[in-house]
């Protein structure tokens, strides 16, 4: 490939022979008739060989823009390669909202989906759960569209890219809504140790950051309706605005002055219009059920010493149980850790390993698109479904052309 093409953080170099950039659904049947292996690269924000192959990517980056709002305002149809940032403007303008938005806003729609990417929330499940249909190109060429009324829909909707080329997806939508964003600095390790159920409550969505130089949360972001005035279980309002990553301009962050304002000007962490987080890192991402959240930062405390130097800036958040195979958060109400390590992976793959290590007992499940080292074993007892997975990648997949060997290591070979 005569084009340097790289994931957003710069750490993958795909090896593709060629990449494409179909401007319709019928090149991207064409290119799957064609015969693979192919895979499709949305964004660019996993920080994994996901989407790499030595076959041919492709780019749904350049389809014709669709947000088609149902009669009823209750759904919206768009394209496969739409970003959340682009689609937020336009449901806005309409009077609508999605529930949740993740951190960024600059990820693309069918990648975050295909991810259980998720954004916080005690009541607020993963992005993928509005998914009320799929549209999609399978391994054969053949069009599929999936509804909430098919079986495999459940499936399919987090389908790491194996099933086949989404090209289309409806979310449901909600009336537009505002909120307010507070920042606080320093949330005492006691604080945390009584009351956090109560912290990640506390707000339509809530994280704490940390650091781990300490065993103090360095900042809570909540996200909420109400006003808030004097100290949040003992810390203090920040005294201007911060960005979630030491270091990094605030200017890059979404409004934090405690004025109300559009949903999707609060929900994610950065703003659109700026390069979002720090860009040289690698990330890493484990999600523990809701109860073991204290068990879990206990975990990492014990490693800490480890963790800090290879790290920017850890996350806690909490995301709502859901029903789809492959999602993280399956079955289970989930707090979620998030590391934003330094972009040195030999530096950081050993500290990943020992994190990993000592989490093994609070049966984490690792976000797709992140790092991790979990073996195929281990990932399937997870999931209840990763057989029905498995079985569903061959009907849709029979041929293998959306392989590569990232789906081979992850899911053990393909039956």
């Amino acid at each position: 490939m005569s084009e340097r093409v790289t994931n957003w953080a710069g750490n993958i170099v795909f090896g593709a022979r060629r990449l494409h950039r179909p401007t319709n659904v019928d090149q991207i049947q064409e290119l799957v008739a064609a015969g693979g292996p192919l895979r499709v690269l949305g964004s660019g924000h996993s920080f994994n060989r996901m989407a790499d192959t030595d076959g041919d990517l492709i780019s749904l980056a350049d389809l014709p823009r669709i947000v088609e709002i149902a009669p009823d305002r209750r759904s919206v149809r768009v394209d496969g390669g739409i970003r959340y940032g682009e689609l937020a403007v336009r449901l806005h303008e309409e009077g609508l909202a999605l529930r949740n938005m993740a951190s960024l806003p600059h990820i693309s729609v069918a990648g975050a989906v295909a991810t259980a990417t998720h954004g916080s929330g005690v009541r607020n499940a993963n992005l993928a759960t509005t998914v009320s249909s799929l549209e999609l190109i399978d391994g054969t060429g053949r069009p599929v569209t999936l509804t909430r009324k098919d079986p495999d829909l459940l499936g399919a909707v987090v389908g790491l890219g194996a099933p086949g080329i989404v090209t289309a997806l409806t979310l449901d939508v909600v009336p537009t809504f505002e909120l307010r964003q507070y920042v606080y600095d320093t949330v005492p390790r006691a604080s945390i140790e009584a009351s956090l159920p109560e912290m990640l409550a506390d707000g339509y969505s809530v994280s704490l950051f940390t650091d781990w130089t300490s065993l103090d949360a360095n900042m809570g972001w909540l996200k909420r309706a109400s006003q808030l005035e004097g100290e949040w279980f003992g810390a203090h309002r920040a005294d201007g605005p911060r960005h979630p990553v030491p270091g990094m301009p605030p200017a890059n962050s979404t409004d934090q002055s405690g004025e109300m304002g559009p949903w999707h000007t609060r929900l994610p962490h950065f703003r659109m219009e700026f390069t979002p987080s720090a860009g040289a890192e690698l990330q890493s991402e484990w999600h523990v059920a809701a109860g073991d959240a204290l068990a879990a930062l206990d975990a990492v405390a014990a490693v800490r010493e480890r963790v800090a130097p290879v790290l920017q800036v850890c996350e806690v958040r909490a995301i709502a149980a859901d029903e789809l195979w492959l999602s993280p958060n399956y079955h289970r109400d989930s707090v979620a850790l998030h590391f934003t390590w330094i972009a040195d992976t030999d530096a950081v793959m050993p500290v990943v390993a020992e994190v990993e290590e000592r989490l093994a007992p609070l049966h984490p499940r690792p976000h797709w698109g992140k790092v991790f080292t979990t073996g195929p074993a281990t990932l399937a007892a997870e999931y209840a479904k990763f057989g029905d997975f498995r079985e569903l990648v061959s009907r849709y997949d029979p041929a293998g052309t959306f392989r590569n060997p990232w789906l081979d290591m992850v899911l053990g070979g393909v039956q």
